[in-house]
């Protein structure tokens, strides 16, 4: 089933449902949507600490500069220090995830979501610290590590196990 019908399907059932409580009735339990999605959070760190560090270096060379100068820049550093934690801090509260569907994963990669269906996945290689999903063509490899970015890693293979063998995609052990 296409994602657009899933979509007016769910939508459907849930003004069903809206209905079905406003007369009393039970609400309709379809089985033709399966909200089946994994979702597996990581936390990215590594580049909020090099921002912070970054903004740590301007600072002390700002400080540096504005003794020397006589203090003219002092509020334009200032901004751009604050502006370098700020960005820190939206990267660190924006979780990585792999979401495994039905029939495609999914990520964010650019500030945009990603979707590999199972016609365009290669192979899935799981290894002790990382799984990689290897796309076919331009896809290109999707490398999902516990030490860059802290996924439950044995959870997701495990999960990718299951959902190459659901739809015949090879598995790589390392």
């Amino acid at each position: 089933m296409s994602r657009s019908w899933e979509r007016k399907v769910s939508k459907n059932m849930s003004q069903l449902n809206k209905q079905r409580k406003k007369q009393g009735l039970t609400s309709y339990q379809g089985q033709a949507v399966s909200d089946n999605n994994d979702v597996f959070k990581g936390r990215k760190y590594v580049l909020p600490l090099v921002l912070v560090a970054l903004a740590g270096v301007y600072a002390l060379l700002g400080s540096a500069t504005s003794e020397a100068s006589g203090g003219s820049n002092d509020t334009l550093n200032l901004i751009g220090v604050g502006l370098y934690i700020l960005l820190a801090v939206m990267i660190f509260f924006r979780k990585p995830y792999l979401k495994i569907e039905r029939a495609s994963v999914s990520t964010m990669k650019f500030n945009r979501e990603r979707r590999l269906a199972v016609s365009d996945i290669e192979k899935i290689k799981i290894a002790s610290g990382s799984v990689v999903i290897q796309g076919k063509g331009k896809a290109g490899n999707w490398v999902f590590s516990r030490m860059m970015n802290l996924y439950d890693t044995k959870a997701m293979g495990d999960r990718m196990e299951e959902f190459a063998k659901a739809h015949q995609i090879p598995v790589e052990h390392d």
